[in-house]
């Protein structure tokens, strides 16, 4: 066997299966071994293949899975494999002697996640060192373990599998809740055809057609109460006069949660439900209130109370959104598709406090004296929020003309941001104690004080600056005036073009601190006793501020991972499958961090970040070990990007 100059024959003659031979006992051995490579998405292991001894895993990382080949199902997975990790314990009940049962079909095949180098150690080499105390301890405990996992495996799907039958929201779809068919009129119907219609069919709303059978738009009772009572039709006019024009639109197909997110994203109470085949064609209607008669869930009320909350209940949103929360964990939405419709909740709360904020401020200096625009920063600046946290925000408004009433604007907005936190403090926020508000100077100001103060984050580019810059680059638009909002983004884009050593400094700390590879199975971490990871510092921070670093770079400001995630996919920077990568590390780590802090919650203990891994499901671990290589990934593609790799 060639061995010459073979990078990874040092690693061989460590691992325990070798390490208590000579030298001249390892020469021997080694020359009966195969070295292996498999490209990414090879087989290594078919089904029936013969199996003769082990493969040790030397790099890369493989799946263990069942492969339905006579059925349309996806592969099954069992298990992730890695370095210093054993492909093939099938055979060692063959190596032991126990004689072979009748074929099994549906015995598990290897497959290559990415590229991967082995070593195939025979039987008889395994025999030559069987006699060895610390091999024959090594294989037991490596036995034990998998034996551990495969229940603790076997045990999450069948409890899986009955939490499933019991939840509806996860497997209903629209089709069984849609009230079919359809009340319908075409285009030219006149209006008192389509309120007598309405009446008649005692339905809320009614679909408008065109011609030839394609929709065309939605009239409702508000539709009819706005559009012609409000506005004192003559009542000549016809549907397409008064009909909303490209409505919100959901598929029979889709899941129950999935209308329940296009309710609470668009801000609408009915839903036309087309064919999967073409959105043209509708063949249903789904309501709000179906959903909530479906389910029973009145807390999705809390539309209504966020709108109506006052002073003295504001507090009380919070524990309806938490109620909220506690619905979709347990239905085991996914994770990034939980804190969008959480988010969206917040955000209704927090624009709720701002406008409540701003009729306090006009009774004492009335109307603002000038066009301003609100932002979150953080998680909320990120739609990935899931619980409460502190306050992270800040003011923009434009420039007066005159002067003279620039200390009268400054007082106002002064008072403003004073007023927004407080009244965000009674919704639930605590105060940030970087004090990163509108409440204070350094976080509010004209369109020209922010850009000097980028120009000097970018000039002078410490380590506090890069902090706060990163915490800026997370601002997302939530109340105020659109057309501000775009200058702002403008100048934001222009000034970063120009501080191209902050996005340097800050590649630079990227380098610093590499995002932590688990070259072994986390469960080998505990013998070395590694057994936490802080997954805000090494996962969720990496991320976001990789991401934020290529998108200043590409011109990209203002958006939510996913959509900056997007954006980069269509100027040509991420390919499609990496895009995919990353979505996926994205919601691992958020999920695993929305668990445990709910856990948490639920015991009443102070919130953390960091995570422990006896406490983590085996499925959820494997997922983290190719979540942080991903992100890993992402600070090299910036570290590429400055010429730092």
């Amino acid at each position: 066997m060639e061995q010459i100059n073979n990078p990874y024959l040092k690693q061989v003659r460590n691992h325990p299966l070798f390490s208590g031979a000579t030298a001249a006992e390892f020469g021997d051995l080694i020359k009966d071994c195969t070295w292996k490579n498999y490209q990414k998405a090879e087989r290594i292991l078919y089904s029936h293949s013969p199996r003769d001894g082990f493969l040790l895993m030397l790099k890369g990382t493989t799946e263990v899975y069942v492969s339905f080949h006579d059925t349309h199902k996806d592969n099954e997975v069992l298990e992730v494999l890695q370095q210093g990790e054993i492909i093939g314990f099938s055979s060692l009940a063959d190596f032991l002697g126990e004689p072979t049962v009748q074929d099994n079909p549906y015995t598990v095949e290897v497959q290559a996640v990415e590229d991967a180098e082995c070593i195939h150690i025979p039987s008889d080499v395994l025999q030559s060192v069987w006699h060895r105390e610390e091999v024959r301890d090594y294989v037991l405990r490596q036995v034990a373990v998998r034996l551990r996992d495969i229940y603790s495996s076997l045990a999450e799907q069948v409890h899986l599998a009955n939490q499933w039958g019991e939840s509806a929201p996860f497997i209903q779809r629209v089709q069984d809740i849609m009230n079919s068919p359809i009340s319908a009129v075409t285009e030219d119907t006149p209006i008192y055809e389509v309120a007598d219609k309405m009446v008649n069919e005692n339905a809320s709303s009614i679909i408008v057609e065109k011609e030839n059978g394609d929709l065309a738009g939605i009239i409702t009772e508000k539709d009819l109460v706005e559009r012609v009572i409000a506005s004192r039709k003559t009542g000549t006019e016809h549907a397409a006069d008064i009909m909303s024009k490209h409505p919100y639109v959901i598929t029979t197909q889709a899941y129950y949660y999935e209308a329940m997110s296009s309710f609470l994203m668009n801000g609408v109470k009915h839903l036309p439900v087309a064919d999967d085949y073409t959105e043209k064609r509708i063949v249903g209607i789904i309501t709000l209130a179906d959903l909530l008669k479906k389910q029973n869930r009145g807390k999705f009320d809390i539309l209504k109370e966020i709108e109506s909350s006052t002073k003295e209940n504001l507090p009380d949103v919070k524990n309806a959104i938490y109620d909220v929360l506690a619905n979709l964990i347990q239905d085991a939405i996914p994770a990034l598709h939980t804190t969008e419709i959480v988010t969206k909740l917040y955000d209704r709360l927090v624009r709720h406090c701002v406008q409540k904020a701003q009729q306090e401020i006009e009774k004492k200096y009335g109307e603002p004296p000038a066009p301003f625009a609100f932002y979150l920063m953080g998680s909320g600046g990120r739609g990935e929020q899931f619980m409460l946290t502190d306050q992270d925000h800040f003011l923009v408004y434009t420039e007066m003309e005159d002067e003279t009433k620039k200390e009268t604007v400054d007082t106002y907005f002064r008072a403003l941001g004073n007023e927004i936190v407080i009244w965000m403090e009674r919704a639930g926020y605590k105060r940030c104690d970087g004090n990163m508000m509108a409440s204070e100077a350094s976080w509010r100001g004209t369109v020209t004080d922010w850009n000097n103060r980028l120009r000097t984050w970018g000039l002078r580019a410490t380590n506090e600056n890069i902090l706060l810059g990163h915490n800026f680059l997370a601002f997302r638009f939530l109340y105020g005036d659109e057309s501000l909002h775009e200058h702002f983004k403008s100048t934001v884009r222009e000034q970063f073009e120009r501080s191209r050593i902050f996005l340097y400094r800050a590649a630079e700390q990227e380098r610093n601190h590499p995002v932590p590879i688990l070259d072994h199975p986390i469960r080998a971490l505990f013998r070395v006793k590694k057994d936490n990871i802080d997954i805000k510092k090494h996962a969720l921070f990496p991320f976001h501020h990789s991401l934020q670093i290529l998108s200043a770079h590409h011109g990209i400001f203002g958006e939510t991972p996913l959509d900056t995630i997007n954006a980069l996919q269509e100027k040509g920077v991420m390919e499609a499958t990496y895009v995919d990568e990353l979505r996926f590390a994205y919601e691992v780590v958020v999920k695993i961090r929305m668990e445990q802090s709910w856990n948490r919650y639920k015991r009443k203990e102070s919130n953390g970040s960091e995570i422990v891994f006896t406490q983590m499901k085996s499925r959820d671990k494997e997922a983290l070990i190719t979540a942080l290589k991903t992100i890993r990934s992402l600070q090299n593609k910036v570290l590429t990007t400055f010429a730092m790799k």
